[in-house]
């Protein structure tokens, strides 16, 4: 081996190009330092305009010893070795791989002639060579090059108090590529290291960065000390944040070998402060605002100016607000994290929704917001799911230029699942043509591709996404550590709180944990709150700050329907009772459910000479059943088939997303085109924040009925523009009887036991106890002209509590039925419990903090979203998912179309055209259209007797990247030909149906 120059650590290659960067004639890698200084960098540059307050302190605590500035140099520095396994023969013979970097052949002679010329202390011979992943080795040496000089045995951890932090922090970076590993791989990892002369190698790297970072290595270990279990998870979150920004090739050019080491990181420097400027990564910096600044010409209503008032001056906060629909419950949200971020620091927020669909409203209202909120330029606005690129705001954002062509040409736009819907409404707002007049200015919201990717949203400034990314950030699956990172950097608001199942509830609880011993805060909605959901959060949170055991009634001197807990943990309750509100009576019959002829015709009949009259159906089945009724009936009763809506989520993306933005436009907040009637038959949560003048629904558990009756007379400024018929607000429930107990609702599934044939399906959509005990509820309310009086929000807490607090009980058949349901949801909750208990990590446990050990992960934990071996993997709900299929029309000549005409031809690109990292504005487009045509097939079609297959043996396509996707292709009638062929069926006016 030739001597070595004293830099034999420049030649260790660190990244190498891949084909679509690669020339010849160019040095196919870059060294190893370059990518550490500029992932160091960036993670500094991050520390400096990124990282909110709440972070800072818990990082400058845990590796600063208490100084910040200490730990503006120490935190970067950990960052910058996150890599430093790779300086292991281990990774470097991974150079020219011939599955993936054959086009290297030639670069890897030349990197390994200078290599071995240079001292680099390469390996005689790369086969046989033991084999590690390179994390795993940064996990297994660094605390030795750090300072533990300890005398243990290979892939052992020293005992010295003193040194357990360095071994701590060795595994959080161990865990960059999204698992934490165990002592037994790092164990195993040390293998791998090379020996000594790669020991002294990967010695000279750690003092090369100290130095250029400001780091003193001697007073390291008694710096490193995380005691705070969210210390070690923001460290790992900020790792793989500044790694992966470190690691665009086009944001970070592959260094000059020319240059030294203290231009290398000079360049570096220059190049973060380039990439967090390019992606907007500047924490949010509010000024103090007014209401009437933020929202012009409103004024807080009481539930509103009650939180205002019982907001903290400083610190943390947990917000619970309680409040029927239209309420303003979202503004106050907005508000509340405006003040804590004025207050503390934070970097944003985060708004969870209950399903995708809500995302698109939510995140137009958060983009309204946002003009008033960002004192100055723009900020990113990022729709965080997968399938966020299918909505239009997102579109809008991101792909601005190809946006506008689509939209010039609307006929093509429509038919291609482009929607405008509501292009001639903006026109009219605004008639020059001003961009952003919607949003009472220019358009302060942003979105770079980037933030596309799978967990970056989360990194936005303003983001809006499902709660799924809540439930996972506290579960041990791949970057959970980045999901809570990123989590903990924001207010996070958890909208419609009540919609979850007690799995999600749970798991809700852990993260409430996590965050609040983040410093972070909470901001919890709910139109229809048990009681025991808002103690359950409280009690959650308080553990979070590890605050001395409160009891439950702690606030039971206070009462109101906003509770506001701050950073010590001290609870307040107020505003206006809701005995004291304002109260909207609304008249609730229950009524004997109808066959879809007999319902469509009462309801076109009723709604004859005027109305708004909206249907919720429990299943998608009965939904449809109605429409086709109502469809063939309209005539008859002088209506328009035009005039009948149907919503669900059995249709493809854009006629969903079309029919949507159509009940918006026409029965939404300020909808200029109300229209005389209109019928539309919806399934639970399918269209929000509309106006009803009547409403019928399917009996559901009350929780879900009051959301329900959120739709009904919502908007007071149409009051005057009802029929006489609906002047007041009215909701039929819809109940079957029992065949053999008419006193009884039937609200069992099919065969619920042998001696008993009839069942209601609807009892496999929500619980039977639920379902028994609301109608008894109601019932039990009933005068003597069978209607019952509700006046909200006063009766919400009775209505609750009468259903959740205790169990019912009843005489005769009223027993057996209680009896045999309530033992029925006692099982399914203690399962659901187990379940969150089982897959959930908290931060203290018994008082305890967590320690590394207990945020292991690995694949059995799976990604998040797939993935996981069956008891293990990582779960946001315990229903089953439904399966995402692109659906498309097969042509006579086998050519495959968007619509069964044949006219629109499908999209595809050649291999040549796919490229690594970022899409491209055309495979953007491309993904965006298979987006708009995707349907959501039920889980349960999956399941149990008569199972559709799997769709890991649906054929593949031919095409790019069609490949990629669930496929199910239909003929010109709508019969599926592949993927489930003769099994389904999609009817583009009442969406997919099983066969």
């Amino acid at each position: 081996m030739a001597k070595s120059d004293g830099r034999a650590y420049r030649w260790v290659w660190g990244k190498t190009q891949d084909r679509r960067r690669y020339r010849d004639g160019q040095r196919g890698w870059n060294p190893l330092l370059a990518h550490l200084l500029d992932t160091g960098a960036t993670a500094r540059e991050l520390w400096d305009r990124y990282l909110p307050d709440n972070v800072r302190a818990v990082l400058t605590e845990a590796f600063g010893g208490g100084d910040a500035a200490t730990a503006r140099a120490v935190v970067p520095f950990l960052a910058a070795l996150h890599d430093l396994g790779k300086a292991a023969p281990a990774f470097l013979g991974q150079f020219d791989q011939p599955e993936t970097r054959s086009h290297l052949y030639k670069a890897r002679l030349e990197w390994e002639e200078e290599a071995r010329s240079h001292g680099t202390p390469l390996p005689a011979a790369w086969e046989a060579l033991y084999w590690a992943h390179h994390q795993h080795i940064t996990a297994a040496t660094l605390p030795r090059l750090l300072g533990c000089d300890c005398a243990v045995a290979n892939g052992q951890s020293c005992r010295a108090p003193e040194h357990q932090g360095l071994y701590a922090a060795a595994y959080a970076l161990g865990g960059h590529h999204g698992h934490v590993p165990g002592a037994e791989t790092v164990g195993t990892a040390t293998i791998a290291r090379g020996g000594a002369d790669w020991d002294g190698v990967r010695a000279e790297l750690v003092e090369v960065t100290a130095v250029l970072l400001g780091v003193d290595l001697r007073r390291l270990p008694a710096l490193v000390a995380p005691v705070r279990p969210a210390a070690l998870i923001q460290l790992t979150g900020l790792v793989i944040m500044s790694d992966w920004i470190a690691s665009n090739d086009d944001r970070y050019p592959y260094a000059d070998l020319a240059d030294s080491d203290e231009e290398w990181w000079q360049a570096a420097q220059n190049r973060a402060k380039d990439a967090v400027d390019a992606l907007r990564l500047d924490r949010w910096k509010p000024t103090e605002v007014t209401w009437q600044e933020l929202w012009p010409g409103t004024e807080p209503h009481p539930v509103q100016a009650a939180a205002m008032e019982l907001m903290p001056a400083t610190g943390q906060a947990l917000v619970i607000v309680e409040g029927p629909p239209a309420s303003g419950k979202t503004r106050l949200a907005l508000w509340c994290a405006h003040r804590l971020a004025c207050r503390n620091g934070y970097q944003g927020l985060y708004v969870a929704t209950p399903t995708k669909a809500d995302t698109s409203w939510i995140a137009e209202e958060v983009r309204q917001f946002m003009h008033a909120a960002v004192p100055d330029g723009d900020a990113t606005l990022a729709v965080v799911h997968s399938d966020a690129l299918e909505q239009q705001t997102v579109y809008d954002m991101t792909d601005p230029e190809q946006s506008a062509q689509e939209k010039a040409t609307p006929f093509d736009s429509l038919a291609a699942g482009i929607h405008t819907t509501l292009e001639s409404d903006e026109d009219e707002r605004n008639p020059a043509g001003a961009p952003g007049d919607k949003h009472h200015g220019r358009d302060r919201a942003v979105m770079d591709p980037w933030y596309l990717n799978r967990c970056v949203g989360l990194m936005a400034t303003f983001g809006v996404g499902t709660i799924d990314e809540v439930m996972l950030a506290a579960q041990p699956s791949k970057h959970w550590m980045l999901r809570l990172f990123a989590l903990s950097c924001k207010t996070v608001i958890i909208d419609d709180a009540h919609a979850y199942e007690l799995y999600q509830q749970d798991l809700l609880g852990s993260t409430v944990q996590w965050l609040a011993d983040a410093g972070a805060s909470v901001v919890v909605l709910s139109s229809a709150l048990p009681a025991a959901v808002r103690t359950a959060l409280t009690a959650s949170w308080r553990a979070g700050l590890q605050v001395d055991a409160v009891s439950a009634d702690t606030d039971g001197d206070d009462e109101g329907p906003v509770t506001v807990v701050d950073a010590h943990g001290h609870p307040r309750r107020g505003g206006p009772l809701p005995a004291e509100a304002p109260q909207r009576v609304t008249t609730v019959r229950l009524q004997h459910e109808k066959d879809p002829a007999g319902l469509a015709s009462q309801l076109l009949d009723k709604a004859r000479d005027g109305g708004c009259v909206g249907v919720v159906r429990n299943r998608t089945e009965k939904a449809v059943a109605l429409y086709r009724a109502a469809l063939a009936a309209a005539a008859a009763h002088g209506w328009d088939e035009a005039e009948i809506l149907l919503l669900h989520e059995q249709f493809r993306m854009h006629r969903q997303r079309s029919t949507e933005d159509r009940i918006r436009s026409l029965l939404g907040h300020g909808a200029l085109s109300r229209p005389d009637r209109l019928l539309v038959i919806t399934t639970q949560g399918a269209a929000q924040a509309v106006d009803f003048d009547y409403m019928v629904s399917d009996l559901a558990p009350v929780d879900q009925l009051i959301e329900r009756m959120g739709s009904l007379h919502r908007h007071p400024e149409n009051t005057g523009r009802r029929p006489a018929w609906c002047k007041l607000p009215q909701v039929d429930v819809l109940f079957r009887p029992d065949p053999q107990e008419p006193d009884l609702p039937l609200v069992e599934p099919p065969r619920l036991r042998p001696a008993r044939r009839a069942g209601n399906l609807d009892a496999l959509a929500y619980s039977p106890y639920a379902l028994a005990a609301t109608f008894r509820t109601l019932r039990n309310r009933c005068d003597d002209r069978n209607r019952i009086h509700l006046c909200l929000p006063r009766d919400v807490a009775g209505l609750l509590a009468s259903v959740y607090a205790s169990r019912q009980t009843g005489e005769g058949a009223w027993a057996a039925l209680l009896d045999r349901s309530w033992d029925d949801w006692l099982v399914t909750l203690a399962r659901e419990r187990l379940s969150a208990d089982d897959n959930g990590v908290r931060p203290y446990v018994e008082g305890h903090p967590a320690t590394v050990a207990w945020l292991v992960s690995g694949k059995l934990n799976g990604s998040g979203e797939e993935g996981g071996a069956e008891g293990l993997r990582a779960l946001p709900r315990l229903s089953v998912p439904p399966v995402n299929a692109v659906c498309l029309y097969r042509q006579d000549d086998g050519k495959l179309t968007y619509d069964a005409e044949g006219t629109l031809r499908a999209e595809f690109y050649a291999d040549r055209q796919v490229k690594k990292g970022l899409p491209s504005a055309t495979e953007r487009r491309v993904k965006r259209k298979f987006l708009l045509h995707t349907v959501s097939v039920p889980g349960k079609w999956f399941e149990g007797d008569g199972r559709l297959p799997d769709p890991t043996v649906w054929p593949r396509s031919p095409h790019k990247p069609l490949d990629r996707w669930n496929v199910l292709l239909f003929d010109a009638e709508g019969t599926c030909v592949s993927g489930l062929a003769g099994q389904v069926h999609y009817d583009p006016q009442t969406g997919l149906r099983r066969l």
